[in-house]
């Protein structure tokens, strides 16, 4: 005998690319991070780095090291949770790191080609993120 549920079907709305993009931009920061971080020690090491210069580049790196957690956080709780608010928090933080993110592939004092690469592919995964958070917030509007 088969029961049959009552009331409205349970539609779920979570995105799963977006989720797996989320993923995916945890394991690529810390590479990012980590590179970034020994490619400013390199460059202030074997070129003559302004000492206020230097500041503001690490600085930078260290916001956007605690601005990434807290994005991929809420991003994930917004989407696992079906909830607008969380997403779009997220999806604000997230405006806010490709700031920085721009910063070190175009303004940073140095700008080596393992600079343009990772910045490049960063940026790649925040506008597909960016993306899906958007339309997945649609969808939440939607129900």
């Amino acid at each position: 005998m088969a029961l049959v549920g009552r009331g409205k079907s349970s539609v779920v709305l979570s995105s799963v690319p977006l989720q797996m993009l989320l993923y995916l931009n945890i394991i690529y920061y810390v590479f990012y991070f980590l590179a970034t971080l020994l490619m400013i020690i390199y460059k202030s090491q074997v070129f003559s780095y302004p000492g206020s210069n230097l500041a503001l580049d690490l600085c930078l790196l260290f916001l956007m090291g605690i601005l990434e957690p807290v994005r991929l956080y809420l991003g994930t709780q917004g989407n696992l949770a079906e909830e607008e608010i969380p997403l779009g928090s997220s999806l604000l933080v997230t405006v806010g790191n490709i700031f920085l993110a721009i910063y070190f592939l175009v303004w940073q004092t140095y700008i080596l080609r393992a600079d343009l690469i990772i910045n490049i592919i960063l940026l790649v995964i925040y506008g597909l993120e960016v993306i899906l958070e958007v339309l997945t917030v649609a969808a939440f509007f939607r129900y």
